[in-house]
């Protein structure tokens, strides 16, 4: 039975961490697509967990867990600290400027564009404070905590103008269908 990747990292085999690397880098970029808003992000905290897995190796204990479990689980703990600590900085003004609907690329499907043009139209429809706080959320991947401390709202408030908004954006959007449906049949 050969030894542990993780056994030759604590020990500095040179090679080592490079082979770490090549084992486990699927493993960790996946988990760090989960837990970042985009793939900078998520390469950055793949370097950081990389430089942990280098000085936590000498933790493994093969008989407490798998290699993969080890590197996963020091991996997700990275990118929750990470998470906290992007979480305790101000959230920037400009988060809450040029709030406009992202447009579409013409690779995308006439569906989906459809689709993409009754969910803008029904944002649309929203209260401006619905609007502002479901803009952040879904465009910005801003948590409802940040989306308190950018605009200024109690938690609550965000959370309720989260659920209403979308509630509301559903009713819509079904409307919309129900109406595009009822043409269609008509016109046949």
């Amino acid at each position: 039975m050969t030894e542990p990747i993780l056994h030759r990292v604590a020990t500095g085999e040179p090679s080592a961490l490079a082979e770490c690397m090549d084992r486990f880098g699927g493993l960790v970029w996946s988990v760090a697509r989960r837990y970042c808003p985009n793939a900078a992000e998520a390469e950055d905290a793949v370097q950081e967990i990389f430089i942990d897995l280098w000085k936590s190796a000498a933790r493994f204990d093969e008989a407490i867990a798998s290699e993969a479990t080890f590197v996963a689980m020091i991996a997700r703990r990275r990118l929750i600290d990470r998470n906290r600590k992007r979480s305790r900085r101000p959230v920037a003004a400009t988060l809450t400027e040029g709030m406009d609907v992202p447009e579409r690329t013409g690779d995308d499907s006439a569906e989906v564009s459809e689709d993409a043009r009754r969910a803008t139209q029904a944002l649309k429809q929203l209260r401006p404070e619905q609007q502002r706080v479901l803009q952040l959320s879904i465009f910005h991947g801003a948590s409802h905590e940040q989306i308190a401390r950018a605009t200024g709202l109690p938690l609550g408030t965000v959370k309720t103008h989260a659920r209403r908004g979308l509630i509301r954006m559903r009713e819509l959007l079904d409307r919309s269908r129900e109406a595009e449906d009822g043409a269609q049949e008509s016109g046949t």
